[in-house]
């Protein structure tokens, strides 16, 4: 991995994160990440994707700000859950704790991968130009 370019590493950082978004809105619409699919409580995942949707936007799409916008937004699905668990929502199946704190879990480990190298990426690019 020492041979990888910034851009390279920026690359992956992206397709980790739009993995995790691609996923997340594919379960959340096929069998549901809190209780099934219908749950209205699956709305909640919408709102990780919102934060890390504003980060980036927010950020520029520069990797030193899409690390922390992809930090939030495992804070923020980790939230979810806490906000789940907390409710009980989703409480209607079967293991239901075990599924939401599993997948928050996976989706977190998600975000926080894109998040290191989004920074692994920022180290490579350096200071910026005219930068004091």
């Amino acid at each position: 991995m020492g041979l990888m370019t910034s851009n390279t590493v920026y690359r992956a950082a992206s397709g980790v994160a739009l993995a995790a978004a691609f996923i997340l809105v594919w379960m959340n619409g096929a069998v549901g990440v809190i209780g099934p699919e219908d749950d209205d409580a699956n709305v909640m995942g919408f709102g990780v994707l919102a934060v890390g949707i504003i980060g980036a936007l927010m950020a520029r799409f520069q990797p030193d700000g899409m690390a922390r916008a992809l930090f939030a937004t495992a804070l923020a699905h980790a939230l979810v859950a806490v906000i789940a668990l907390i409710a009980g929502f989703g409480s209607t199946m079967p293991h239901w704790q075990r599924k939401i704190l599993v997948l928050t879990g996976f989706f977190a480990a998600l975000w926080l991968l894109s998040a290191w190298l989004f920074r692994k990426a920022a180290r490579r690019e350096g200071p910026k130009a005219g930068a004091v």
